[in-house]
Protein backbone atom coordinates (compact mmCIF):
# COMPACT_ATOMS: atom_id res chain seq x y z
CA UNK A 1 0.00 0.00 0.00
CA UNK A 2 1.43 3.32 -0.63
CA UNK A 3 1.65 6.01 1.62
CA UNK A 4 2.24 9.86 1.30
CA UNK A 5 4.65 11.50 3.47
CA UNK A 6 5.54 15.64 3.85
CA UNK A 7 9.63 16.26 2.96
CA UNK A 8 8.83 19.13 5.22
CA UNK A 9 7.26 18.07 8.95
CA UNK A 10 7.38 14.57 8.23
CA UNK A 11 3.16 14.55 7.98
CA UNK A 12 1.71 11.06 6.94
CA UNK A 13 -1.30 10.48 4.69
CA UNK A 14 -2.61 7.53 2.43
CA UNK A 15 -3.53 10.06 -0.35
CA UNK A 16 -1.67 12.97 -1.94
CA UNK A 17 -2.08 16.40 -0.89
CA UNK A 18 -0.97 19.79 -2.61
CA UNK A 19 -0.56 21.56 0.27
CA UNK A 20 0.49 19.76 3.73
CA UNK A 21 -2.22 20.00 6.27
CA UNK A 22 0.40 20.00 9.05
CA UNK A 23 3.16 22.74 8.12
CA UNK A 24 0.89 24.43 5.12
CA UNK A 25 3.82 24.03 2.64
CA UNK A 26 3.07 23.15 -1.07
CA UNK A 27 3.99 19.73 -2.86
CA UNK A 28 5.90 18.58 -0.26
CA UNK A 29 4.38 15.13 -0.39
CA UNK A 30 6.30 12.18 -1.48
CA UNK A 31 4.87 8.54 -1.97
CA UNK A 32 6.40 5.59 -0.52
CA UNK A 33 5.84 2.05 -0.64
CA UNK A 34 4.93 0.27 2.24
CA UNK A 35 5.68 -3.47 2.40
CA UNK A 36 2.92 -5.97 3.09
CA UNK A 37 -0.76 -5.63 3.90
CA UNK A 38 -2.52 -5.19 7.47
CA UNK A 39 -3.99 -8.46 7.05
CA UNK A 40 -0.68 -10.84 6.60
CA UNK A 41 1.11 -8.56 8.80
CA UNK A 42 -1.37 -9.17 11.40
CA UNK A 43 -1.67 -12.99 11.20
CA UNK A 44 1.57 -13.64 11.46
CA UNK A 45 2.20 -11.19 14.38
CA UNK A 46 3.22 -13.20 17.79
CA UNK A 47 2.40 -11.74 21.17
CA UNK A 48 5.22 -9.99 22.43
CA UNK A 49 6.77 -10.54 25.69
CA UNK A 50 5.83 -8.40 28.76
CA UNK A 51 7.14 -8.35 32.21
CA UNK A 52 6.43 -6.22 35.17
CA UNK A 53 8.45 -2.45 35.22
CA UNK A 54 9.93 -3.43 39.01
CA UNK A 55 11.18 -6.32 38.00
CA UNK A 56 13.63 -4.50 35.90
CA UNK A 57 17.01 -2.81 36.63
CA UNK A 58 17.05 0.63 36.12
CA UNK A 59 19.18 2.27 33.35
CA UNK A 60 22.66 2.91 34.35
CA UNK A 61 23.67 6.36 35.15
CA UNK A 62 27.37 6.42 34.17
CA UNK A 63 28.17 8.64 31.76
CA UNK A 64 30.96 9.07 29.00
CA UNK A 65 32.79 12.32 29.45
CA UNK A 66 34.48 13.96 26.48
CA UNK A 67 36.78 16.99 28.30
CA UNK A 68 34.66 19.05 26.40
CA UNK A 69 32.98 20.79 29.53
CA UNK A 70 30.78 23.17 27.29
CA UNK A 71 29.97 20.46 25.29
CA UNK A 72 29.42 17.80 28.48
CA UNK A 73 27.37 20.82 30.29
CA UNK A 74 24.85 20.45 27.51
CA UNK A 75 24.99 16.69 27.14
CA UNK A 76 24.23 16.76 30.72
CA UNK A 77 27.50 15.43 31.80
CA UNK A 78 28.76 13.81 29.03
CA UNK A 79 27.45 10.90 26.51
CA UNK A 80 24.91 8.03 27.99
CA UNK A 81 25.68 4.28 27.03
CA UNK A 82 23.40 3.50 23.81
CA UNK A 83 22.59 6.98 23.64
CA UNK A 84 21.53 8.37 19.94
CA UNK A 85 22.29 12.08 19.52
CA UNK A 86 21.48 14.26 16.80
CA UNK A 87 23.86 17.27 15.98
CA UNK A 88 21.86 19.47 14.29
CA UNK A 89 23.17 23.35 12.44
CA UNK A 90 23.25 25.47 9.18
CA UNK A 91 26.38 23.88 6.85
CA UNK A 92 29.31 24.96 7.64
CA UNK A 93 28.62 26.35 10.83
CA UNK A 94 31.09 23.86 12.50
CA UNK A 95 29.23 20.56 13.08
CA UNK A 96 32.45 18.34 11.61
CA UNK A 97 34.72 20.35 13.44
CA UNK A 98 33.31 20.33 16.95
CA UNK A 99 32.58 16.96 17.00
CA UNK A 100 36.17 16.40 15.88
CA UNK A 101 37.34 18.06 18.94
CA UNK A 102 35.20 16.41 21.31
CA UNK A 103 36.09 12.88 19.83
CA UNK A 104 40.12 14.01 20.31
CA UNK A 105 40.35 11.51 23.37
CA UNK A 106 37.75 9.33 22.71
CA UNK A 107 38.46 6.03 20.35
CA UNK A 108 35.83 6.62 17.83
CA UNK A 109 34.55 5.19 14.18
CA UNK A 110 33.84 7.85 11.91
CA UNK A 111 31.45 7.73 8.64
CA UNK A 112 31.55 10.28 6.15
CA UNK A 113 29.19 10.54 3.29
CA UNK A 114 30.70 14.43 2.81
CA UNK A 115 33.61 14.41 3.16
CA UNK A 116 36.90 12.47 2.07
CA UNK A 117 39.19 10.59 4.56
CA UNK A 118 42.04 12.52 3.56
CA UNK A 119 39.85 15.69 3.94
CA UNK A 120 38.71 14.79 7.50
CA UNK A 121 42.66 13.96 8.57
CA UNK A 122 43.57 17.44 7.69
CA UNK A 123 40.92 19.10 9.46
CA UNK A 124 41.82 16.64 12.09
CA UNK A 125 45.92 17.60 12.15
CA UNK A 126 44.62 21.64 12.13
CA UNK A 127 43.06 21.11 15.07
CA UNK A 128 45.95 19.13 16.62
CA UNK A 129 44.27 15.88 17.02
CA UNK A 130 45.48 12.74 16.59
CA UNK A 131 43.54 10.28 14.73
CA UNK A 132 45.57 7.00 15.54
CA UNK A 133 42.24 6.10 17.96
CA UNK A 134 39.50 6.93 15.18
CA UNK A 135 38.58 4.57 12.30
CA UNK A 136 37.05 6.10 8.92
CA UNK A 137 34.79 4.51 6.24
CA UNK A 138 32.98 6.61 3.53
CA UNK A 139 30.92 3.78 3.03
CA UNK A 140 26.96 4.91 2.50
CA UNK A 141 24.86 1.97 1.89
CA UNK A 142 23.40 1.67 5.88
CA UNK A 143 23.13 -1.97 5.93
CA UNK A 144 26.95 -1.82 5.26
CA UNK A 145 27.46 0.79 7.78
CA UNK A 146 26.22 -1.55 10.38
CA UNK A 147 27.82 -4.23 9.56
CA UNK A 148 31.20 -2.25 9.92
CA UNK A 149 29.95 -1.26 13.46
CA UNK A 150 29.62 -4.97 14.66
CA UNK A 151 33.18 -6.02 13.06
CA UNK A 152 34.87 -3.16 14.70
CA UNK A 153 32.48 -2.78 17.97
CA UNK A 154 35.80 -3.48 20.19
CA UNK A 155 38.06 -0.47 18.63
CA UNK A 156 34.92 2.61 19.50
CA UNK A 157 33.04 3.86 22.02
CA UNK A 158 31.37 6.56 19.65
CA UNK A 159 30.40 6.58 16.35
CA UNK A 160 29.27 9.40 13.98
CA UNK A 161 27.61 9.37 11.06
CA UNK A 162 28.01 12.77 9.19
CA UNK A 163 25.84 12.98 7.71
CA UNK A 164 22.57 11.18 8.27
CA UNK A 165 20.64 12.55 4.98
CA UNK A 166 23.96 10.94 2.85
CA UNK A 167 22.66 7.31 4.07
CA UNK A 168 20.82 5.26 1.76
CA UNK A 169 19.04 1.35 1.50
CA UNK A 170 18.05 -0.43 -1.93
CA UNK A 171 15.24 -1.39 0.29
CA UNK A 172 13.21 2.15 -0.10
CA UNK A 173 12.75 3.14 -3.47
CA UNK A 174 12.83 6.69 -2.42
CA UNK A 175 15.84 9.33 -3.39
CA UNK A 176 19.06 9.43 -0.92
CA UNK A 177 17.74 12.65 1.88
CA UNK A 178 14.01 11.55 1.75
CA UNK A 179 12.30 11.61 4.84
CA UNK A 180 11.53 7.82 4.37
CA UNK A 181 15.03 7.23 3.65
CA UNK A 182 16.22 9.25 6.53
CA UNK A 183 13.83 7.31 8.68
CA UNK A 184 14.31 3.97 7.65
CA UNK A 185 17.96 4.35 7.83
CA UNK A 186 17.89 6.11 11.10
CA UNK A 187 15.88 3.57 12.57
CA UNK A 188 18.45 0.62 11.84
CA UNK A 189 21.24 2.45 13.32
CA UNK A 190 18.73 3.39 16.52
CA UNK A 191 18.07 -0.36 16.67
CA UNK A 192 21.60 -1.40 16.57
CA UNK A 193 22.67 1.21 19.24
CA UNK A 194 20.08 0.15 22.00
CA UNK A 195 20.92 -3.41 21.32
CA UNK A 196 24.54 -3.33 21.85
CA UNK A 197 24.58 -0.83 24.04
CA UNK A 198 26.97 2.00 21.60
CA UNK A 199 26.98 5.65 21.49
CA UNK A 200 26.26 6.79 18.07
CA UNK A 201 26.11 10.68 16.92
CA UNK A 202 24.11 12.08 13.81
CA UNK A 203 25.15 14.86 12.11
CA UNK A 204 22.28 16.80 10.44
CA UNK A 205 21.40 19.88 8.75
CA UNK A 206 19.03 22.54 8.89
CA UNK A 207 16.69 24.05 6.06
CA UNK A 208 16.80 27.74 5.23
CA UNK A 209 13.48 27.68 7.90
CA UNK A 210 15.79 26.99 10.63
CA UNK A 211 14.31 23.64 10.88
CA UNK A 212 16.42 20.21 11.47
CA UNK A 213 15.57 18.50 7.55
CA UNK A 214 13.43 15.09 8.02
CA UNK A 215 12.88 17.35 11.44
CA UNK A 216 10.30 15.24 13.07
CA UNK A 217 11.21 11.78 12.33
CA UNK A 218 14.63 12.36 13.74
CA UNK A 219 13.73 14.02 16.53
CA UNK A 220 11.36 10.95 17.71
CA UNK A 221 14.16 8.89 16.89
CA UNK A 222 17.04 9.95 18.50
CA UNK A 223 17.64 10.55 22.76
CA UNK A 224 19.25 13.71 22.33
CA UNK A 225 18.87 16.56 19.91
CA UNK A 226 21.69 19.94 20.27
CA UNK A 227 21.87 22.15 17.50
CA UNK A 228 24.81 24.63 16.94
CA UNK A 229 23.74 27.90 16.36
CA UNK A 230 25.60 31.10 14.66
CA UNK A 231 26.05 33.51 12.19
CA UNK A 232 29.19 32.18 9.39
CA UNK A 233 30.25 35.55 9.36
CA UNK A 234 30.46 36.30 13.29
CA UNK A 235 32.90 33.88 15.54
CA UNK A 236 30.69 32.94 18.47
CA UNK A 237 28.97 29.36 18.49
CA UNK A 238 26.26 28.68 20.69
CA UNK A 239 25.29 24.82 21.58
CA UNK A 240 21.48 24.53 22.70
CA UNK A 241 19.99 21.08 23.72
CA UNK A 242 16.35 21.24 22.10
CA UNK A 243 15.44 17.52 23.92
CA UNK A 244 17.48 15.71 26.12
CA UNK A 245 15.92 12.37 27.70
CA UNK A 246 18.96 12.16 30.06
CA UNK A 247 19.60 15.50 31.06
CA UNK A 248 18.42 19.55 31.27
CA UNK A 249 17.43 21.51 27.90
CA UNK A 250 17.92 24.81 29.43
CA UNK A 251 21.90 24.39 29.24
CA UNK A 252 24.32 26.17 26.48
CA UNK A 253 27.62 25.48 25.16
CA UNK A 254 29.58 28.89 24.33
CA UNK A 255 32.35 28.33 21.54
CA UNK A 256 34.72 30.89 19.27
CA UNK A 257 35.59 29.93 15.97
CA UNK A 258 39.33 30.09 15.29
CA UNK A 259 42.34 28.96 12.83
CA UNK A 260 42.62 26.03 15.54
CA UNK A 261 38.90 24.53 15.69
CA UNK A 262 36.31 25.89 18.18
CA UNK A 263 37.43 26.96 21.56
CA UNK A 264 35.54 26.50 24.71
CA UNK A 265 34.29 30.53 26.40
CA UNK A 266 34.22 30.50 29.87
CA UNK A 267 33.82 34.04 30.17
CA UNK A 268 30.06 35.51 28.65
CA UNK A 269 30.93 38.81 28.78
CA UNK A 270 32.83 37.93 25.72
CA UNK A 271 29.81 38.59 24.04
CA UNK A 272 29.93 43.14 24.79
CA UNK A 273 32.66 44.78 22.71
CA UNK A 274 33.98 47.21 25.55
CA UNK A 275 36.24 49.29 23.27
CA UNK A 276 33.60 50.74 22.02
CA UNK A 277 32.27 53.83 23.19
CA UNK A 278 28.41 53.97 24.88
CA UNK A 279 26.23 54.99 22.10
CA UNK A 280 22.68 55.54 21.30
CA UNK A 281 20.25 52.79 20.37
CA UNK A 282 23.30 49.98 22.58
CA UNK A 283 22.13 48.18 25.43
CA UNK A 284 23.18 45.60 27.33
CA UNK A 285 21.04 42.54 28.14
CA UNK A 286 21.50 39.70 30.65
CA UNK A 287 19.89 36.59 30.61
CA UNK A 288 20.19 33.09 32.80
CA UNK A 289 20.92 29.63 30.82
CA UNK A 290 20.94 26.86 32.23
CA UNK A 291 23.65 27.58 35.26
CA UNK A 292 25.28 30.34 33.73
CA UNK A 293 24.07 34.22 33.24
CA UNK A 294 24.85 35.65 29.69
CA UNK A 295 25.48 38.81 28.17
CA UNK A 296 24.49 40.32 25.51
CA UNK A 297 24.48 44.03 23.20
CA UNK A 298 21.48 44.86 21.50
CA UNK A 299 21.67 47.37 19.26
CA UNK A 300 18.89 49.45 17.08
CA UNK A 301 19.15 51.94 14.77
CA UNK A 302 15.86 54.21 14.67
CA UNK A 303 15.62 56.50 11.20
CA UNK A 304 13.59 58.49 9.36
CA UNK A 305 11.58 56.28 6.65
CA UNK A 306 11.20 57.11 3.01
CA UNK A 307 8.97 54.28 2.35
CA UNK A 308 5.44 54.31 2.77
CA UNK A 309 5.77 50.90 4.77
CA UNK A 310 8.71 51.64 7.19
CA UNK A 311 10.97 48.75 7.28
CA UNK A 312 11.19 45.91 10.20
CA UNK A 313 14.38 44.13 10.47
CA UNK A 314 15.88 41.92 13.11
CA UNK A 315 18.81 39.88 13.29
CA UNK A 316 19.21 37.59 16.38
CA UNK A 317 15.84 38.77 18.01
CA UNK A 318 12.50 36.80 16.95
CA UNK A 319 10.75 38.58 14.40
CA UNK A 320 7.33 38.63 16.24
CA UNK A 321 8.27 39.51 19.20
CA UNK A 322 10.12 42.87 18.16
CA UNK A 323 6.59 43.23 16.35
CA UNK A 324 5.12 43.07 20.07
CA UNK A 325 7.19 45.12 21.80
CA UNK A 326 6.27 47.88 18.79
CA UNK A 327 3.32 47.98 19.51
CA UNK A 328 3.60 48.09 22.98
CA UNK A 329 5.91 51.10 23.03
CA UNK A 330 3.84 53.21 20.31
CA UNK A 331 0.60 52.76 22.49
CA UNK A 332 2.64 53.23 26.32
CA UNK A 333 5.11 55.77 25.12
CA UNK A 334 2.84 57.92 22.35
CA UNK A 335 5.48 57.38 20.12
CA UNK A 336 4.83 57.46 16.40
CA UNK A 337 6.82 54.74 15.05
CA UNK A 338 5.40 54.31 11.47
CA UNK A 339 7.14 56.90 10.37
CA UNK A 340 10.74 55.27 10.77
CA UNK A 341 12.81 52.38 9.72
CA UNK A 342 13.56 50.51 12.31
CA UNK A 343 16.57 47.47 12.36
CA UNK A 344 17.28 45.62 15.84
CA UNK A 345 20.45 43.18 15.66
CA UNK A 346 22.32 41.11 18.64
CA UNK A 347 25.72 41.85 18.37
CA UNK A 348 28.26 38.62 17.04
CA UNK A 349 25.49 36.86 15.21
CA UNK A 350 24.20 35.70 18.63
CA UNK A 351 20.15 34.63 18.98
CA UNK A 352 17.78 35.65 22.30
CA UNK A 353 15.57 33.37 23.21
CA UNK A 354 14.38 34.04 26.41
CA UNK A 355 11.44 36.76 27.28
CA UNK A 356 13.59 38.29 29.62
CA UNK A 357 15.20 40.42 26.93
CA UNK A 358 12.10 42.28 26.56
CA UNK A 359 13.46 45.34 28.63
CA UNK A 360 17.01 45.59 26.85
CA UNK A 361 15.41 45.57 23.09
CA UNK A 362 12.91 48.24 24.10
CA UNK A 363 15.45 50.32 25.99
CA UNK A 364 17.81 50.09 22.58
CA UNK A 365 14.92 51.28 20.91
CA UNK A 366 13.57 54.06 22.74
CA UNK A 367 17.45 55.38 23.79
CA UNK A 368 17.81 55.32 19.49
CA UNK A 369 14.74 57.35 19.02
CA UNK A 370 15.34 59.54 21.63
CA UNK A 371 19.54 59.56 20.97
CA UNK A 372 20.25 59.17 24.35
CA UNK A 373 23.14 57.26 25.39
CA UNK A 374 23.05 54.10 27.86
CA UNK A 375 25.49 53.14 30.07
CA UNK A 376 27.46 49.90 29.88
CA UNK A 377 27.58 48.75 33.20
CA UNK A 378 23.84 48.87 33.70
CA UNK A 379 21.98 45.53 32.21
CA UNK A 380 18.38 45.15 31.48
CA UNK A 381 16.21 42.09 32.35
CA UNK A 382 12.48 41.51 32.30
CA UNK A 383 9.64 40.49 30.46
CA UNK A 384 7.31 42.92 28.94
CA UNK A 385 3.83 41.79 28.42
CA UNK A 386 0.68 43.24 26.31
CA UNK A 387 -0.48 45.76 28.96
CA UNK A 388 3.34 47.54 29.10
CA UNK A 389 3.82 45.98 32.74
CA UNK A 390 7.66 45.19 33.41
CA UNK A 391 7.00 41.04 34.78
CA UNK A 392 10.04 39.78 36.71
CA UNK A 393 11.66 36.18 35.06
CA UNK A 394 12.88 33.35 36.76
CA UNK A 395 16.51 33.26 38.26
CA UNK A 396 16.58 36.90 38.55
CA UNK A 397 18.30 36.17 42.38
CA UNK A 398 20.95 34.10 40.55
CA UNK A 399 21.05 37.16 37.73
CA UNK A 400 21.58 40.07 40.43
CA UNK A 401 24.22 37.78 41.86
CA UNK A 402 26.15 37.29 38.85
CA UNK A 403 25.98 40.94 37.71
CA UNK A 404 28.37 41.94 40.34
CA UNK A 405 30.86 39.34 39.20
CA UNK A 406 30.23 40.15 35.37
CA UNK A 407 31.17 43.90 36.46
CA UNK A 408 28.18 45.26 35.95
CA UNK A 409 27.24 48.00 38.49
CA UNK A 410 23.13 47.98 38.09
CA UNK A 411 20.23 45.78 36.91
CA UNK A 412 17.51 47.52 35.65
CA UNK A 413 14.28 44.74 36.40
CA UNK A 414 10.92 44.72 37.82
CA UNK A 415 12.06 45.85 40.87
CA UNK A 416 13.27 49.56 39.85
CA UNK A 417 10.24 49.57 37.00
CA UNK A 418 6.90 48.04 36.72
CA UNK A 419 5.51 49.89 33.59
CA UNK A 420 7.01 50.60 30.44
CA UNK A 421 6.01 54.08 30.59
CA UNK A 422 8.58 55.03 33.21
CA UNK A 423 11.66 52.97 30.86
CA UNK A 424 11.09 55.59 28.77
CA UNK A 425 11.74 58.48 31.33
CA UNK A 426 14.46 56.83 32.75
CA UNK A 427 16.27 56.52 29.04
CA UNK A 428 15.52 60.59 28.30
CA UNK A 429 17.53 60.81 31.95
Amino acid sequence: MAQYICSKCGYGSASWYGKCPSCQDWNTFEKTAETGSKKSRSSKAVAAHAEKLSTMSSQSNKRLPTLNDEFDRVLGGGFVQGEVVLLAGEPGVGKSTLLLSVLGNIPSFYISGEESGQQVKQRADRLGIKSDHILFTNELQVDSVIAALEKYENQYEIAVIDSIQTLYTPDIPSPMGSVSQIKENASRLVDYAKRNNKIIVFIGHVTKDGDIAGPKTLEHLVDCVVQLEGEKESTFRLLRARKNRFGSVDEVGLFEMSEDGLKQVTNPSLFIDKSIQAAAGRAVVITVEGSRSLLYEVQSLVVPTQLAIPRRIASGVDYNRLQLLLAVIRKNLKMNLDKYDIYVSVAGGLTIKSPSADLGIAASIISSVKNTKLPLDVAYVGEIGLLGEVRSTRREKKIMFDAKRLGLKKIISSDHIHMISQLGTMVIR
